[in-house]
C-alpha cells in the first residue's frame, strides 16, 4: 500500500489533521499550511512541514514523519533534518516540534537512548495508530489514517461504516473524505478493479464526484440562452478537469494530447467516460476509448 501518497493527500486536504493528534495544538492550528520540502547540502527530504501563518509573526514549525517501515536510524535522520531546516530558517520560527506517526510500537527503532532527552521532553510526539482507540469513535480525518492499518478482512466493513458516517455528518469536506476512503481502498486492494471495489463498498464513482451534482442541477426556466450556455460550459470544464485529475492519479501524468482530447468532450460524453474509466487498467484502454469518440 502506497501510504506515503495517502498521508500526503490527507495532510494536503486537511492540514489540521496533524494537530488533532496532539494534546496541546497551537491556538492558530487552523491557519497552518502544509508543505513538503528538501534541504540541500546535505540532501534531506522532509515528509511534511506545517508552517505557521506568515502574517502572525514568528511561530512554531511542526515537522511530521510517517513511518511504516523499520528504520534503525530514523531518529538520527529526522532530528538532523529538522534541526538543519530550523537553523537555516531561524528568523522565521520561534521553536520547532516533531510528530512521528507509526502504525504500532513494533516499527519504532530499538536504540533510542541517545535521543532520550528529546523523546522524553515535550518537543517530540510519537503517535501509534493502533493505540488511538476504536476507529468508529475517532474524528473522521483521524479515522482515515487508522483505516490504512486495518487488516484486509475488516477493512471493507470499516470503510462502509466510515462512508455511512460521512454522509450522516454532512459537511463541506464530505466529498473529499469519501474520495480519500476510495483511494485508500484502491491502494490496499490493488488486485481488484475500481468497479469491484465500488461493489464491495456499495458506492459508485458518481457519488464521490461532482457529476451527480451536475446532473441534478437543472436549468432554471426563464434564464437567457447565453447564460445557460455559459453555465453548461462551466460544468463541462469542471467535469473534464476532474476526470483528468482522476486519470493522472491512476496512471501518472497525461500527455497534452490526451488532456486536450478529454477537454474537448461534451458533458454527456464526459459522464460516459466517468463510468468507463472504472474498467480501465492502463492508458491504452483510455486511448482506445477516446478513439471511438
Amino acid at each position: 500500500m502506497r501510504r506515503d501518497s495517502i498521508f500526503y493527500q490527507l495532510f494536503q486536504q486537511y492540514p489540521g489533521l496533524l494537530f488533532e493528534l496532539l494534546a496541546n495544538p497551537p491556538i492558530n492550528a487552523d491557519a497552518y499550511r502544509f508543505d513538503s520540502v528538501a534541504v540541500k547540502e546535505p540532501k534531506f527530504e522532509i515528509d511534511g512541514v506545517f508552517l505557521p501563518p506568515e502574517n502572525e509573526g514568528v511561530g512554531v514549525v511542526y515537522f511530521c514523519e510517517v513511518q511504516f517501515q523499520k528504520d534503525e536510524r530514523l531518529y538520527e535522520r529526522v532530528f538532523a533534518e529538522s534541526s538543519l531546516y530550523f537553523y537555516r530558517n531561524r528568523d522565521r520560527f520561534s521553536d520547532w516540534q516533531v510528530t512521528i506517526i507509526y502504525p504500532s510500537r513494533t516499527i519504532e527503532q530499538r536504540d533510542i537512548y541517545p535521543h532520550r532527552s528529546l523523546l522524553n521532553g515535550g518537543q517530540v510526539h510519537r503517535i501509534y495508530l493502533d493505540e488511538l482507540g476504536n476507529i468508529r469513535q475517532l474524528p473522521l480525518w483521524v479515522a482515515l489514517m487508522v483505516l490504512t492499518t486495518v487488516n484486509e478482512e475488516q477493512m471493507p466493513e470499516e470503510a462502509r461504516y466510515l462512508l455511512t458516517r460521512t454522509r450522516e455528518e454532512s459537511s463541506s469536506s464530505s466529498r473529499v473524505i469519501i474520495e480519500m476512503i476510495m483511494t485508500i481502498m484502491v491502494y490496499r486492494f490493488e488486485q481488484l478493479s475500481p468497479k469491484e471495489i465500488e461493489l464491495m463498498l456499495g458506492i459508485t464513482l458518481k457519488e464521490t464526484r461532482v457529476y451527480q451534482e451536475i446532473k441534478e442541477e437543472g436549468r432554471q426556466e426563464g434564464r437567457q440562452e447565453g447564460r445557460q450556455e455559459g453555465r453548461q460550459e462551466g460544468r463541462q470544464e469542471e467535469a473534464a478537469n476532474l476526470i483528468i485529475r482522476i486519470l493522472a492519479k491512476r496512471f501518472g501524468e497525461l500527455s497534452n494530447e490526451i488532456r486536450g482530447s478529454i477537454s474537448g468532450l461534451s458533458l454527456p460524453v464526459l459522464e460516459d467516460l466517468s463510468e468507463a474509466l472504472l474498467d480501465f487498467t492502463s492508458l491504452a484502454d483510455l486511448e482506445a476509448w477516446l478513439v471511438t469518440k
